[in-house]
């Protein structure tokens, strides 16, 4: 065998962060050595696995073949060095969620599983939907918990639980007193909504598609906190996760509409790699993300 854990522990880390250095202090060594152990296992096969272009290194197509390889490999490596050392149980993992799961459900799945396996921290990385799936797509997060629908050739996804997104007003805006609103009233009102790559802008979209001509967008936000924020200061239409605005709600800083003719119930999906190892830490969450008891506590 002409390559070791090590070769592909650098080779993982430079696909991941595009530059040997950032790989080399990730890894605790020097850049030279992991510059010199990269060029090394590229010439042990005479296959070079990345693109250079001065010090940015953009993996190839041999580098992404080799990629999910490698993962699985030292995956598993992980987990027999794990069991040789006594150290039993599930592992650490790296976790990507989108903005409303990270900030109200994903906490509360995270203290979970560390109540569990107090040895196995865990990292999470927020981000829009199209993003966490990049990151899941090129190995630099091991599972994520979406809330947009996408279609990658690499990546498995699959449903999880259902969500509920609601349109928003601040309470002294003249449509907060209507009963139920109807949708040409709510044309006539400017919107602060999330930005396109979102989960919360994909089903909002699919909903307004059949007023798309008529629809006013003022203001594109990448934090829901941020759009109830300026719901509750101006007289502009918003549109969040029930979850993202439940607490702004029961303080009266914001009111929800009720819109009959738009259907804005939506679900939340698990995504994964499709050549991805499924470790005993990834295992060990998935069974707590499908706690009907834990989802409700966070949801209601």
């Amino acid at each position: 065998m002409r390559f070791s854990l090590r070769h592909l522990q650098i080779f993982t880390a430079t696909a991941r962060l595009e530059s040997i250095s950032a790989a080399a202090t990730e890894l605790s060594m020097s850049q030279s050595a992991a510059s010199a152990a990269l060029l090394e296992l590229e010439r042990r096969y005479d296959k070079p696995l990345f693109d250079r272009a001065g010090k940015r290194l953009r993996i190839n197509e041999t580098g992404r073949s080799l990629l999910p390889a490698a993962r699985d490999l030292l995956d598993r490596a992980d987990e027999i060095d794990a069991l040789l050392a006594g150290r039993l149980g599930p592992g650490s993992f790296r976790l990507g969620a989108t903005q409303t799961i990270g900030n109200h459900v994903a906490p509360l799945l995270m203290h979970a599983y560390s109540r569990l396996h107090p040895e196995a921290p865990l990292s999470l990385e927020i981000g829009n939907t199209a993003a966490i799936a990049a990151r899941v797509a090129d190995f630099s997060l091991d599972l994520g918990l979406i809330e947009g629908e996408l279609s990658h050739p690499d990546l498995s996804m699959r449903e999880w639980r259902g969500d509920e997104l609601v349109l928003i007003c601040n309470p002294s805006h003249p449509l907060a007193r209507e009963s139920q609103v109807p949708i040409d009233a709510l044309l006539a009102e400017r919107w602060v909504v999330r930005e396109k790559g979102s989960g919360t802008r994909q089903t909002l979209d699919r909903a307004m598609h059949p007023y798309w001509d008529r629809w006013r967008i003022g203001l594109e936000l990448q934090q829901a906190e941020a759009i109830i924020e300026m719901v509750a200061v101006s007289a502009m239409i918003g549109c969040v996760s029930l979850l993202a605005a439940r607490g702004a709600l029961e303080r009266g800083r914001i009111v929800r509409l009720a819109v009959p003719d738009l259907d804005l119930s939506r679900h939340f999906f698990i995504l994964t790699h499709r050549e991805k190892y499924i470790t005993p830490g990834i295992r060990a969450f998935l069974e707590i993300c499908a706690s009907t008891t834990l989802f409700e506590t966070a949801g209601n």
